[in-house]
Parts: C-alpha cells; sequence; structure tokens
C-alpha cells in the first residue's frame, strides 16, 4: 500500500452519526474518494485482499461498489 496505513485509511472515511435516523452511523466515502492517495490505496489493498483469496470476478452491487469494482 502506497504510503498510507490501513488507520489513515480508515481517517478519511467520515463518520455521520445518527444519519438517516437515529443509532444509524453512515460512513460517508467521498472524503476518502477525493483523496487521490488514500482511494488508490484502498485500491491496492482490496486487490491484495481479492488476490490473497484468489478472486478470479469482482462485482460492484451498488454505486460505491461500482466505483471501486471498476478500478479492481
Amino acid at each position: 500500500m502506497p504510503g498510507l496505513s490501513t488507520e489513515a485509511l480508515k481517517a478519511l472515511v467520515r463518520t455521520v452519526p445518527d444519519f438517516p435516523k437515529s443509532g444509524i452511523q453512515f460512513r460517508d466515502i467521498t472524503t476518502l474518494l477525493a483523496h487521490g492517495e488514500g482511494l488508490a490505496a484502498s485500491i491496492d489493498l482490496l486487490a491484495d485482499r481479492a488476490a490473497t483469496l484468489g478472486a478470479s470476478k469482482v462485482a460492484g452491487i451498488e454505486a460505491r461498489g461500482f466505483i471501486f469494482g471498476t478500478a479492481l
């Protein structure tokens, strides 16, 4: 992973408490997507994990999945 630790990547994901309703912690990844190095590092991490598991296909099931699935 080029230059960013897992903890640094986690810090790039914003938590919005009580959204869309009380008790839910919404994880907003737009802050990660806007950070070029962070996005590249997260894709590298996902690719490493997929390779370790022997994955040969990736499915991006929803909007955020399309972003990461395409890059993988």
